[in-house]
Formats: structure tokens, sequence, C-alpha cells
């Protein structure tokens, strides 16, 4: 028997693949990081009946969740700006305190607090757009997460580059020393339309079609963003984009509050996807994106937190229910966005716009063994009619109880209540928070 090999045993399997929706008292076994059969429980194969058995017999166990939107070094600006609207926010307040403090150690120490915010909320991949990627990555590896790694690019000068030209280089280099890391992939990720070029936008256009490389951006987050393109271009970002080749079925495009019509038709026709973050949308009062017709059209949308400075939470269960229930309101129909499309953007949707569908997203013999189980015996959740209407409007990240990535058990929540992690102890966790606190307030004053 190998540690490599075990069997998870839960009450309700959500598989999110094409067939049933919800299994009953079946397994799952995990050999080498990869589901190798899915099972009732009471056919065991013989090669199996030695491996060890983890009882889920109270939860739902359900493929992993993928936020794909996320600054996860900004961990250490929560809170640290409340209650402005974005430009203000960006100009006045986070720009200003990312001059000051942003390095390697910040990233690092702050992707290191991001991970385990998600892991322990049942996040197992998440799609980033940061300064010194190498740092979040080292951080990803030692937390046993997955990630999709955004190679920042802007024109003006930070801590990290000064110029489009150097951030394109520094992140290509990057890509190249971990580009066999299985749990890790790219894209480049420019900022934005307003904070990068046309120039720089056809540069890594070439680019991305070079190396085979994903383009990971922020679009249509304001009505102020389209305001100055319509001023400084005379047309919408959107086309903008589109007729420099940014805009195609490996595109990510995050937030897409602003999309008319017919946008929302040229992003399916072109296949690209939308980051959907509305916790971070509502709380800068951006607006409320039109995903319930964008869907509709057939445009893929998947879900994201933002960075924690402007959200406050990495909590993939408050996004899905927020989603659900902005749609409902924003299209006048109860029927929008149903608890089942609201986990297929937090899983399948995800890891089709990542291009890693393939071996992420739903629960398949063959596929990667990232896995969550969700305990819903609770007061809170009692009684239930249907596990994944209580996934979507009932369960929150509290009741996450295991989390697999690649077939480890990165997050495990202990009987007692405690939150243990693969990769650091709980209270070295604390201590970072702790001290980089200390030093922004000190700062702030």
């Amino acid at each position: 028997m190998s540690e490599s090999q075990f069997i998870i045993k839960p009450r309700w399997l959500v598989t999110m693949d094409v067939g049933p929706r919800v299994l009953e008292q079946h397994a799952i076994l995990v050999d080498s990081g990869s589901i190798k059969a899915i099972v009732p429980k009471s056919e065991i194969p013989e090669w199996a009946v030695d491996w060890s058995v983890v009882d889920c017999s109270q939860h739902v166990v359900m493929p992993g969740l993928i936020n794909l939107h996320a600054h996860s070094s900004m961990n250490l600006l929560k809170g640290y700006a409340d209650d402005y609207a974005l430009m203000p926010w960006l100009n006045e307040h986070i720009w200003p305190a990312e001059k000051r403090w942003v390095s390697n150690v910040f990233v690092h120490d702050g992707s290191l607090l991001a991970c385990a915010e998600m892991l322990s909320g049942g996040v197992t991949t998440f799609n980033d757009m940061y300064f010194y990627p190498q740092a979040t990555i080292e951080a990803v590896k030692q937390m046993g997460m997955r990630a999709h790694i955004g190679l920042t690019v802007l024109e003006f000068p930070t801590n990290y580059a000064a110029t489009a030209s150097e951030y394109i280089r520094l992140g290509t280099e990057v890509r190249d020393q971990y580009k066999s890391e299985s749990s890790i992939s790219f894209s480049f990720a420019p900022h934005a339309p307003y904070t990068v070029s046309d120039q720089t936008f056809t540069q890594i256009v070439t680019l991305s079609e070079q190396l085979n490389l994903g383009i990971h951006t922020h679009l249509h987050e304001t009505q102020a963003e389209i305001a100055q393109s319509l001023e400084q271009f005379g047309i919408r970002p959107l086309q903008r984009l589109q007729a420099l080749g940014v805009i195609g079925p490996s595109t990510v495009l995050a937030h897409g509050v602003h999309l008319e019509k017919q946008e929302q038709e040229t992003l399916a026709m072109l296949g690209a996807h939308i980051a959907h973050c509305p916790s971070s949308n509502l709380k800068l009062a951006s607006g409320i994106a039109p995903i319930a017709s964008a869907q509709q059209i057939g445009v893929n949308i998947g879900l994201g937190t933002d960075g924690a400075a402007s959200n406050n939470r990495l909590d993939l269960w408050q996004e899905m229910r927020t989603a659900a229930l902005l749609a409902k309101v924003a299209s006048q129909q109860a029927e929008a966005v149903p608890a089942y499309q609201a986990l297929q953007m937090a899983t399948i949707n995800g890891a089709t716009a990542l291009g890693l569908q393939s071996q992420i997203g739903s629960i398949r013999v063959g596929k990667r063994a990232d896995l969550v189980a969700v305990k819903l015996d609770e007061l809170n959740s009692l009684p239930y009619f249907d596990p994944i209407s209580h996934l979507v409007y009932v369960a929150s990240r509290e009741q996450v109880t295991h989390t697999w990535v690649n077939g480890e058990l990165s997050y495990q929540r202990l009987p007692d209540g405690q939150a243990q992690f693969a990769g650091i102890e709980t209270e070295a966790l604390r201590s970072i928070a702790l001290q980089w606190q200390l030093k922004l307030q000190q700062s702030a004053h």
C-alpha cells in the first residue's frame, strides 16, 4: 500500500462532468495524484481494498474551486483603503502603498497568506496578476497549490520594473525558469487598456502566439475607463483590443462590467472568457456585470475574487452566491444563473478559461485529483434536499474540511476546528500577517 493511493468515501459526489450531476454513495480512488476510478462504495475493486480510506460520510466531494482573477499578494493590503471608487482607490491609496512596500518579500509573504485563505476555502487553483511572479510561485509550491501566473506588464515604472520591455523580459525569464513545473502555468498579463499602449499590446500578442501563452487583462471595469478610451482613441476599449488582436480563445478578461449586447456577442464569437468578480465590483461601485445575457449568448464565464484589497475576502463561496443573486436581480429573471451554473463558473468554466479543462475542473477518471470535501451535517446546513443548491446558497468556506491538490492533502480542518496546512504552521502565518500589519500601520501615520 502506498501513501499516494487512497479512497475518498463521500455521501455525495458532484462531478461537474457529463452524466448525472450528483452521485450518492460512490467512492473516488486516487492514485499518484490522479483519479483512478469512481465506483459505488459497495464495489471497491479487489486491487484497492488495502488502500487507506478518507471517511467523508457527511460530505459533498466536488472539484477544487478555481479563482479566475486574483492579485494574491495584495492580501497584505486587506482593509488598507476601504470605501473608495476604483481610480481614487488606486491613485491615492494602493499605488502609493505599493511603491513603498512591494518587493520580493512582500509578494512572497502576501501570497503565502492568500494561498492559506484560498486552500481553507476549497480553492485549489488561482489565476494571478501581480509583480515579482517568482515570489508567488515559490509560495504556491510551498503551500501545495496550483496557480496560473500572469506576467504583469505596465507602461509606468514600479519597484519591479521600469519599462514595458523590462516587464516583458522579467516575465518571460520567470516563465522559462518554471515552465516545467506541473502545477504552474502562465499567461501574459497586460494590466488594462488604460495602462498599456497599442505598441505593447501588439508585442504581447506576438509573444503570446510564439510562446503559446494566453492573455489576462482587466476590461470594461468602470464607465470612466470607457469614457477615457473614447476620448483618447475614439473607440471603446474592447473594440481597440479586438483591432490589436488581443481578443481570442486564450484571453481572460477580468470584470466585463460594462459590456453592451453587441460586445457580448463579439466575445462569444471570438471565444474569449470573462472573469466575473461580483463582490469587488459591488465594493468599488463599478456596477453589475451582464452575466445572465453574456452566458446565454455563449460567453464562458468563470468567477474571481479580485485582490483582497478590494473584496476583502478570497472566498469563492461568497462569489458563487453573489453572482447567482445579482444575475437574477439584474435580469429580473429568477431562473437566471441557477445553482449548477454558479458551480460551473467556479470550477469547470475557470479551468476552460485557463486551458486546463483536460486536467482539472471536474471529477473524471484520468484527471488530476484536485478535490474538496464540504461537510453538510452541521446545524446551519440542516435540513438539506439538494446538495447542489446547498453548496451555492447555504454552504460557506468554514464547512470545507479537506482540500487536495494533485492528490496531496494541502489543507485539513481538524476535529477541534483548527486549520492545518501541509506547507506551513498556522502560527507562522499569523506571525507574518501581524508583522506586516505593524509595518503598514506605522507607514500610514
